[in-house]
């Protein structure tokens, strides 16, 4: 069994907003038949779920009419969140069948899905057409009409007129978009067809749903009728489950996402990668075609899904793959022959970084070592395999954190302000680098055992300062450090206002294995199942709440609704016992006190912290709004005032891109470093014998 936290989703509340990316390297053909049917396992699969559920899951819920609503309701928005697809018909008779879902995936009857999807298929149909005679018509955008962009506010149409009204208007949504849109710079007849481009390549890739990715939709809006995070896991998403994992894929090494034209773009080369090394292949060029070994014929990959484009691109290494593609630089279409390497997906794996800060007593600057940590990883299937020193967060930690004492650090930031969770061993054990003993975290199972996690190292590999960063992003394993680091008043917690609030434990669970019984059982993917629930030392969960900074900095993510309790159906907060433990005297409450005097009075002298706050505030007053203005010169005044989906979208891109360039000193890190230099001295001046800030060096 492996247990794990994984990162939650962004959900209701703003604009659905997706950084879709994935990394080069595939092998198979793909199937572009609409699903009829269900699979030759689909039977089994939906029954094993559905039992493990009912027997496994945290919260015990029985199989009820409640969990069949939540679940047809999940499958619905999943694919037609803004209500812009189906007629309120189809989902009348959809309701007809509601009562029973939960029923008939207990039984392995998963034929429902099928009858959702068809007519999904069939009503994208319907829409591409609409799109194409609006286009071909006149707009006018004068008029002084509104489009509804808030999900929940949006109706289904009764009615095709009532739909191609709804359409008109998504249209000239989309056209104004464009037309701001400094980065495309398109209008007219050039924006037209490109949204006609966009519009017929989506309903090409949804014809491309295959039976295996129409299950893991269908029973995902099933297990997350009991919490966000309970997810079948297709053999094709177990794989890609066990490379973020690990750290590590064989391939061309290139980051890739698709475009709007139906084109896959390259978005990045990874340093050192096959592509890197080959030299030829450039970001935003785009891939027309792949073809396999030194001769093999090309497949057209034009409105491709991402998935499958990676399947046909992703191999063994030493073998060759072939792309055609068409250069960013507008020069023809070309072809090149790369040979796959295994690629280190450098990435998401942890970088450090010694910065000077602030002044010492004797006029040298302090020295701050920092560490940013995006996600607690480590290597499952080597782990199992008993492979000596596989790839693992605490491991590259405790060198960085040696390495730090052998250049004389003062200080030690650790920057979890995009790491949404992994590996809950990796979390206990790194926790335990910087505390002697005691438990880390508290975990209680569906039947109130609970169970306390201790240092599984007695000794302490930093004993110096520690300041946490965190973010709303920073979820599950993240929490669990910064809730023991609190909780022993070992270290600072900075940040936004509290983490994600992600306090459950998901196991993962192999269906095969499950189904047979049998060693190399067929790959019918896995069940990662909230099975437990993690409490920190004091004895306070972090579900829903998060763990709250002691140092809050002004961020637009803060105010964004992509927290735990912004989620659909997540496990209440509670409390247990606290644990038996012996807090430091790192951090006091008169020492949080005077960080937060000295932090507030930086930023309210810090332009760009005042351009934040001032974001803050125009965001907070438009995030609410469920209408957009259609009229031109309305739409570009907002616009042009302020771009509250922009100013999102950025902050989104700023916190889960694994662009791992190096550590960025901004004007928030800068403020890190103070407060970092500020504790410095105030503990100094607490302790004149250092006693408080331990043997670091």
């Amino acid at each position: 069994m492996i247990h794990g936290m994984m990162k939650s989703a962004s959900h209701r509340g703003i604009r659905r907003w997706t950084l879709v990316c994935a990394l080069v390297a595939a092998l198979c053909a793909v199937s572009r038949a609409d699903p009829v049917a269900p699979g030759p396992n689909d039977r089994q699969i939906a029954f094993a779920v559905s039992s493990l559920i009912r027997r496994e899951h945290l919260t015990r819920h029985p199989l009820d009419g409640e969990v069949s609503q939540r679940c047809l309701k999940t499958l619905l928005e999943s694919l037609d969140p803004m209500k812009v697809y189906f007629y309120q018909s189809d989902v009348d008779e959809f309701n007809k069948h509601m009562a029973g879902l939960a029923d008939s995936i207990r039984k392995g009857d998963v034929t429902f899905a099928y009858t959702v999807f068809l007519t999904f298929l069939e009503r994208i149909d319907e829409r591409v057409r609409m799109v194409d005679q609006i286009l071909d018509g006149p707009l006018d955008f004068t008029k002084d009409e509104q489009m509804v962009v808030d999900a929940d506010a949006a109706k289904y149409p009764c009615t095709p007129a009532e739909a191609y009204d709804r359409w008109r208007k998504r249209i000239k949504y989309d056209l104004l978009v464009l037309k701001t849109d400094e980065s495309d710079g398109k209008e007219g007849q050039e924006a037209r067809d490109k949204l006609r481009r966009r519009y017929h390549s989506f309903a090409k890739r949804m014809h491309q749903t295959n039976s295996e990715e129409l299950l893991e939709i269908y029973l995902n809006a099933f297990t997350m009728s009991f919490d966000p995070h309970s997810s079948y896991m297709s053999p094709d998403t177990l794989r890609d489950f066990d490379i973020m994992m690990s750290l590590k894929l064989e391939g061309i090494g290139a980051s890739l996402q698709s475009g709007d034209d139906g084109y896959t773009v390259i978005k990045k080369i990874i340093p050192g990668g096959a592509a890197d090394k080959d030299g030829r292949l450039k970001v935003e060029d785009k891939i027309a075609a792949v073809g396999q070994g030194a001769d093999g014929e090309m497949e057209d990959v034009v409105d491709m899904k991402l998935r499958d484009v990676v399947k046909l691109i992703r191999g063994e290494q030493g073998t060759v793959v072939r792309l055609q593609v068409i250069p960013a630089d507008g020069s023809g279409l070309k072809t090149y022959a790369i040979t796959r390497e295994k690629i280190e997906l450098k990435d998401s794996e942890a970088q450090s970084k010694v910065f000077p800060a602030g002044k010492k007593p004797d006029g040298s600057p302090y020295q701050i070592g920092v560490i940013e940590l995006p996600s607690f990883y480590r290597d499952m299937s080597a782990d199992r395999l008993g492979v000596p020193d596989f790839k693992s967060t605490t491991r590259d930690v405790r060198q960085f954190l040696e390495d730090f004492k052998r250049q004389g650090a003062d200080a030690v930031v650790l920057d979890l302000r995009r790491n949404g969770g992994g590996a809950l061993n990796e979390a206990i054990s790194l926790t335990g680098l910087f505390l002697k003993d005691g438990p880390m975290v508290q975990v209680k199972d569906a039947d109130g055992f609970i169970r306390p996690f201790a240092d599984p190292d007695s000794g302490i590999v930093w004993s110096g300062p520690l300041v946490v960063l965190i973010s709303k992003f920073s979820a599950s394993a993240s929490e669990i450090l910064a809730g023991a680091i609190q909780d022993y008043n070992r270290g600072l917690v900075v940040g936004d206002y509290s983490t994600h609030g992600k306090g459950t434990v998901q196991s993962l669970l192999d269906i095969g294995e499950r189904l047979f019984r049998v060693p190399n059982s067929p790959p019918l993917g896995a069940f990662k199942i909230t099975m437990q629930q993690f409490y920190r030392p004091d004895g306070e969960s972090t579900q829903k709440r998060g763990v709250l900074a002691d140092v809050e900095l002004p961020s637009l993510t803060t105010h964004l609704d992509v927290g735990e309790a912004d989620l659909d159906y997540p496990i209440e907060f509670d409390k247990i016992p606290p644990a038996v433990f012996q807090p430091f005297n790192h951090v006091t409450p008169d020492i949080r006190g005077r960080l937060r005097a000295l932090s507030k009075q930086r930023v309210t002298n810090s332009d760009d912290f005042q351009k934040v706050i001032r974001n803050i505030a125009r965001y907070k007053e438009q995030k609410d709004k469920k209408y957009v203005t259609l009229n031109e010169e309305k739409f570009l005044k907002e616009r042009a005032e302020l771009n509250a989906d922009k100013e999102t979208e950025k902050a989104l891109e700023k916190q889960i891109d694994m662009n791992n360039d190096g550590i960025e000193r901004d004007y928030y890190l800068d403020e890190a470093l103070a407060i970092a230099v500020d504790y410095l001295t105030l503990l100094r001046q607490t302790n004149p014998s250092q006693e408080a800030l331990g043997a670091a060096k």
